[in-house]
């Protein structure tokens, strides 16, 4: 098992960490707040509530990120759909939000990208001006924000040229150029919230996975360890429902109309190299779009959709046939040759957890993020996006704080590093291959020295996929993963492929044998 704490910027979530760890929660179950939830608001919320001197506790009954944390479309968005429909306020949050991830939170896992949108004969001058006058609010808003054009440019009209370098697979009959905006990428949104959790873990939250809350109230709840069925019970002067698209399970007096949001996973070569964020007007629609994304593993992501989803909550979502053939029909208005599903690699489907409003269409539901409190003194989180979880985690501690009154420091998220975080030129110095610099940032030293010790680690864990197996004993010994799910589906996203998934499982089980 690698378990040199030295070789880590940060702690190490392991199963001998947590089976400790809930011993002495056994030994004290009372503690200051207790979190329901180990997805990006959830470990945001730990994060906040730890790094101001809350004892913390955060319980998850399945892995970080098993839900909708790991389903995003790994963009940050600035708020520039929100502003178009007159929602300045969250716009701007959206912008400030993004300018802290990719400056000071975590630029080794968020980094500038260039969406493109071509212009060829379906899209009009009339349309052409509205899209040019959004991509010039976007900048004013960046602006606004803070974030300087040298991080993320002016949007600007490029060539025909430019555009089929950046999208090779673009039409080029009647092709006039294209579009170009800057928004913010994650290199994967699991990694974040691994990164977040353990970095509550540093300023002293326990962090515990596979542990389901049962009886939850406002003063604590019944804790289940779901490998070996022991139960404790835990008192807590606060308890906040953090579970997403769950959270009318924990807390029934919430009503949540969730929405589903599908992406297809394709070959980089169906895209010919894709450079930026290939961004489609949906025909018949206003200012809505879908995206072709390139991703890690040699991927791009075609997503997303956004439909009403009622009925009871999957554990995980798939797509239907309609929205695959809606993303297929809609990408395929701008390329030279359609993609057909025989292209399609894999597909994932996410749920955003928005509170029921009057409104018919989820696409027109606030995005804004909601902090309740209900009769028994329960705290849900809920609504929101990836991109704003950072002040969705400040309110809802705000809230527990002033709640149970308890002594805390003022809210510290907004400068504090997440483990690995390393930009510019220190970013250069590391000596370390760029693919693990760009999934691990100041930890990616520590995995390559780990294959340099041992030839057996420096081998990928697969033929073809670019995952070594010193990630995957990186991973269970430093970043909590227990079983070969959590190394194919969360620490890495080999398993969005069915058949690389099949063929790096082998190593996965070895990595988790070799960490027991």
């Amino acid at each position: 098992m690698v378990t040199n704490p030295s070789r880590s910027t940060g702690p190490a979530l392991n199963a001998d960490r947590r089976s400790r760890e809930l011993s002495a929660l056994g030994d004290e179950p009372t503690v200051d707040l207790l979190v329901i939830g180990g997805g990006v608001t959830g470990t945001g919320v730990a994060l906040d509530a730890a790094a101001r001197g809350v004892r913390t506790v955060l319980v998850e009954r399945h892995d970080l990120a098993h839900g909708t944390s790991r389903w995003s479309s790994k963009l940050v968005h600035g708020g520039l759909r929100y502003l178009a429909s007159g929602r300045i306020g969250i716009a701007h949050e959206s912008a400030v939000e993004r300018g802290i991830l990719l400056r000071r939170n975590a630029p080794h896992l968020v980094r500038p990208l260039p969406q493109l949108v071509p212009l060829l004969p379906g899209i009009g001058f009339s349309s052409q001006a509205l899209i040019r006058a959004g991509f010039l609010a976007g900048d004013i808003l960046r602006a606004a924000a803070g974030t300087p054009s040298a991080l993320l440019p002016r949007s600007r009209r490029v060539t025909r040229a430019e555009a089929l370098r950046s999208a090779p697979t673009v039409r080029q009959e009647g092709l006039r150029g294209g579009l170009q905006a800057w928004d913010g990428q994650l290199v994967d949104d699991a990694r974040l919230v691994v990164a977040l959790a353990r970095t509550a873990a540093a300023h002293g939250a326990t962090v515990l996975t596979r542990v389901a809350a049962e009886g939850v109230t406002g003063a604590g709840a019944t804790l289940r360890d779901t490998q070996t069925g022991e139960t404790l019970t835990v008192r807590a002067a606060a308890v906040v429902n953090a579970t997403g698209v769950w959270a009318d399970e924990v807390d029934p007096s919430i009503e949540l109309r969730p929405s589903r949001g599908t992406h297809l996973v394709f070959d980089a070569e169906s895209f010919g190299g894709l450079t930026a964020a290939l961004t489609v007007p949906v025909p018949d629609s206003v200012g809505r779009f879908i995206f072709a994304l390139p991703a890690p593993h040699g991927r791009v992501y075609l997503g997303l959709t956004d439909e009403d989803a009622p009925g009871p909550v999957p554990d995980e979502p798939h797509p239907t046939p309609a929205e695959i053939d809606f993303l297929l029909d809609t990408v395929n208005t701008v390329l030279r040759t359609p993609l057909t599903r025989s292209d399609i690699r894999g597909s994932f489907a996410g749920l955003r957890p928005l509170l029921r409003t009057t409104g018919d269409d989820t696409a027109d539901i606030s995005r804004e993020h909601a902090v309740l409190t209900a009769p028994t003194g329960l705290i849900t989180v809920v609504g929101g996006k990836l991109t704003t979880y950072r002040k969705m985690a400040q309110d809802a501690v705000d809230t527990a704080v002033s709640h149970a009154r308890l002594p805390a420091g003022p809210c510290r998220t907004t400068d504090l590093p997440l483990v690995g975080a390393v930009g510019g030129g220190a970013r250069d110095r590391l000596a370390a291959p760029r693919l693990l610099i760009e999934r691990y940032g100041a930890e990616a030293p520590a995995i390559a020295a780990l294959a340099a010790e041992n030839p057996e680690l420096a081998e990928a864990v697969a033929p073809g996929i670019d995952v070594l197996a010193a990630e995957f004993a990186w991973s269970s010994a430093q970043e909590g993963a227990l079983d070969a799910d959590d190394l194919l589906d969360r620490r890495t996203r080999i398993g969005l492929v069915s058949d690389d998934r099949a063929a790096a499982h082998p190593a996965a089980e070895a990595a988790v044998a070799r960490s027991d």
